[in-house]
């Protein structure tokens, strides 16, 4: 892959990584709803899938276009180019949120036609309650703080792996199940599963994710300094003139747990997902 993506490229790169990352989230949650009817067994299955799937993703597509995978992690790599940093520009951001929303519906109508259901049919699953939007603010709050920390402490090798293991443990930890990204949010409202979310749930937890991109970026600057964005990439695939921020992500969760609470191109860090040697 050449050092320096073009935009389509890239965008390429994030439509059909976020809709792996959908095709993973659903199916494997509609594939443990068929092996088992307990719910701790589901989502245990669930959350193994979507962490080990969304690792190889970032590994797969952080080189080429940072595999951000996920709109908040897009803005806080625009609001780091914005502040004086590195990370993509206004029209790069907006070409690459849009490519992350197509490629997660299209993830999720994929999975469900894979599964023998019906495509295109909306979740009726409602998602409502104070307490499942802090859990979506504490979860993309820390998804942000993983990726920047990293980053700003000169460790973004670790990142596949951290978001990964990161996404694996709020599944269980948040009430809200752990969706932390909006595109991937809208693309599960298409899939009426218990990895889905009713489109009347849609604007609160958008909300919510949009916050919690916010807090997290307030505590790395807390707790690391502003920064200079060296580390603001998950996939870190950036070059100096858009260095991408990492990831994103989503996960599934059931319905009774979630009731119950449940670059640009490339960069000197491309060379953390290159063989050493």
């Amino acid at each position: 892959m050449t050092a320096h993506a073009s935009l389509s490229r890239r965008a390429a790169a994030e439509l059909i990584g976020t809709a792996g990352l959908l095709v993973v989230v659903i199916g494997s949650g509609l594939q443990a709803a068929e092996l088992s009817r307990d719910t701790g067994v589901a989502l245990i299955a669930n959350s193994l899938a979507s962490a080990i799937g969304l690792g190889l993703i970032i590994t797969l597509f952080g080189p080429l276009s940072g595999a951000h995978l996920n709109p908040v992690v897009t803005l806080t790599s625009w609001w780091a180019r914005r502040t004086g940093g590195e990370g993509l520009g206004g029209r790069e951001a907006f070409v690459y949120t849009v490519a992350q929303t197509a490629g997660a519906i299209g993830g999720a109508l994929l999975a469900e036609a894979m599964f023998g259901r019906t495509p295109g049919t909306f979740s009726t699953q409602v998602r409502d309650g104070g307490h499942l939007l802090i859990g979506e603010v504490v979860a993309t709050a820390g998804l942000v703080l993983v990726i920047q920390g990293l980053g700003r402490i000169g460790r973004p090798r670790l990142i596949p792996a951290a978001v990964a293991a990161y996404i694996a443990a709020a599944i269980w930890f948040t009430s809200s199940g752990s969706f932390a990204n909006p595109a991937g949010t809208i693309g599960r409202s298409f899939s009426d599963s218990f990895t889905g979310i009713a489109p009347e749930s849609l604007p609160g937890f958008v909300a919510a994710q949009l916050a919690g991109g916010i807090l997290g970026l307030a505590l790395a600057a807390l707790l690391y300094g502003r920064g200079t964005g060296s580390g603001t990439g998950a996939g870190a695939a950036a070059s100096r003139t858009a260095k991408p921020v990492p990831v994103a992500v989503e996960t599934a969760v059931p319905a009774s747990l979630s009731e119950a609470g449940p670059g640009d191109g490339a960069s000197p860090e491309k060379a953390a997902y290159e063989p050493v040697g």
